[in-house]
């Protein structure tokens, strides 16, 4: 009876403190993500500052598989290279240290009252979670009784702990498995199970408190237990785009390095000299669990110590398995693809929403590229960027219904007020950028039907799309910083520009009717003039209906 008591006290145990990992990552992404942004977005190339920047957000956040989400989008969208995205991981080892750190002084305290401090904490934060009004408030709320609810879980975990190790077979059992290699796979493959390496940590530092495991088996059991905190993000890695792929293969390897590293100084230590990490670090803190919680920060220390010189090679290596994917002619095939967001980044809501504006950004950059380029062949029928515009179109095609679906799945997870009305606009923007695009395209079948029919437009009528593109990129870019900052001075300046466009237009159709009627211009290239004027005037429509989705956020 003790026995199966003890088994339930430890799912318990498990569950309360997986959900509460669960609950408190979330709840910091969603008071720090904004900030970790533009810390991210800051970054210099230096390796140094990259391994201070992943370490600080992942101990902002207590979560590494965010801040690998973070920098994939990066990568993704080529505002980080892949030497600094490399470095940030490498903190982010570092910086999810800090968890093991905080059970095991948690778990070495012995003292009843602090559980039950932290019990208390629970309830305070799970009130404050339930009938604070603001989004912000909430989630300090929930972070505090994630916080409490560690504890908790941690406390259950130890009392299961401390009933196997009264059973002499369950504890002789467990001591016996002393082959360094089985210890490291058994690490790895539990972590993958669970799927976090938190909870594995905690696992093994409650069997530690408990005297069910040595030191030494609870150091081979960490090792594993950061390769297999990588096999979720490799595996999700791979339904990723080829940075995404490379991203995840970094974090891989960087651990499996590190394990060698160690393993193999680890038998040097036990055939050499005669001793073992166990006890090389036995003693030197007041517990073993704390013990262990320091094997695990020097690991990851020296494992970035050793790798920041190397990384270079390791990019090559990362390379070699992972080339880019080229066509005959040695130009880029990789094929229409998101450049911030994917799938992965669902596990972190209020990371992914930052996201999707950076994506909406990036995709309006595109379809105004696109716009340029229509004007440019329109006026001179040179057909030479004619691919590059269908290559553009086809992203911006992609990039509107892979975007839609994403958005799809994000508004069903969990979202604050403010991020939730995001989302709802968001929708309406893809299309109207997604129509700027589609403009673009029919000038430039107006172009083919000219070139086809051996017309063009006069110097006077190109002289006017000169101006009038002049006007819509002016309106285009105060879209943009109004956009990107909820600015209203900006979109009513842009507003202003707006009709200064239809009146342009407007003008512009009423100059090619007066050209038409004195023989300048034939009927066929009269007919594309006036219908490439209505379509500038739409796209420019639709730049403000962008601008316009800013009125609903505040």
């Amino acid at each position: 009876m003790d026995l199966t008591v003890a088994i339930l006290s430890l799912f318990a145990g498990i569950g309360v403190f997986l959900v509460a990992c669960t609950m408190l990552s979330g709840n910091l992404e969603a008071i720090c993500g904004s900030r970790l942004r533009h810390l991210f977005a800051r970054a210099s190339e230096k390796k140094l500052v990259g391994v201070g920047i992943g370490a600080a957000a992942t101990a902002a956040i207590q979560s590494s598989g965010a801040t690998t989400v973070l920098v994939i989008g990066f990568v993704k969208a080529g505002i980080m290279s892949l030497t600094l995205a490399a470095a940030v991981i490498y903190g982010a080892n570092i910086g999810t240290t800090i968890t093991a750190q905080i059970v095991a002084w948690g778990s070495s305290s012995g003292s009843d009252l602090l559980t039950y401090i932290f019990a208390a904490m629970a309830g305070v934060g799970a009130f404050l979670s339930a009938y604070a009004k603001k989004d912000k408030t909430r989630n300090i709320g929930s972070a505090i009784a994630a916080f409490g609810m560690l504890f908790v879980g941690l406390e259950l975990m130890s009392s299961a702990m401390g009933d196997f190790a009264q059973e002499p077979g369950v504890k002789d059992y467990l001591s016996s498995i002393d082959n360094l290699v089985i210890l490291v796979v058994l690490g790895a493959a539990l972590t993958a199970l669970v799927q976090s390496s938190s909870v594995m940590t905690a696992v093994i530092i409650t069997m530690i408190g408990g005297g069910l495991i040595g030191l030494n088996q609870g150091i081979y059991l960490t090792i594993g237990s950061n390769i297999g905190s990588c096999v979720v993000a490799v595996m999700a890695g791979m339904t990723g785009g080829l940075n995404a792929k490379r991203t995840a293969l970094i974090h891989l390897l960087f651990n499996v390095f590190g394990a060698i590293i160690f393993i193999t100084f680890g038998f040097v230590l036990i055939y050499g000299f005669s001793t073992d990490y166990g006890g090389l670090f036995s003693g030197m803190f007041p517990s073993e669990q704390i013990d262990l919680a320091m094997f695990h920060t020097v690991f990851n220390v020296v494992t970035v110590a050793v790798m920041l010189p190397l990384t270079g090679k390791l990019i090559d290596v990362v390379m070699r398995i992972i080339p880019d994917k080229t066509a005959p002619n040695g130009e880029s095939v990789n094929g229409p693809h998101l450049y911030f967001v994917d799938n992965n980044m669902l596990k972190t809501p209020a990371i992914a929403v930052g996201e999707v504006k950076n994506e909406i950004l990036n995709m309006a950059g595109q379809a105004h590229e696109n716009f340029h380029r229509s004007l440019d062949i329109i006026r001179t029928l040179d057909m030479t960027e004619r691919q590059k515009f269908a290559d553009t179109e086809d992203q911006l095609d992609y990039t509107a219904r892979e975007l839609t679906h994403f958005l799809l799945k994000l508004s069903n997870t969990k979202l604050s007020d403010k991020d939730s009305v995001y989302i709802s606009t968001a929708f309406r923007t893809i299309n109207d950028v997604e129509r700027v695009g589609d403009y673009a395209e029919n000038i430039v079948e107006y172009a083919e039907k000219l070139k086809a029919g051996n017309e063009s437009f006069s110097d006077i009528a190109c002289a006017e799309i000169d101006h009038v593109e002049e006007i819509v990129d002016s309106l285009y870019q105060k879209i943009i910083v109004a956009y990107k900052a909820r600015d209203e001075p900006t979109l009513k300046e842009a507003y202003d520009i707006e009709e200064e466009v239809d009146s342009v237009t407007d003008q512009m159709a009423d100059n090619h009717i007066e050209r038409l009627g004195q023989g300048v211009c034939s009927p066929t290239v009269g007919a594309e003039f006036l219908s490439m004027t209505s379509d500038i005037e739409r796209i420019a429509d639709h730049y403000i209906n962008v601008g316009k989705t800013i009125r609903e956020l505040h």
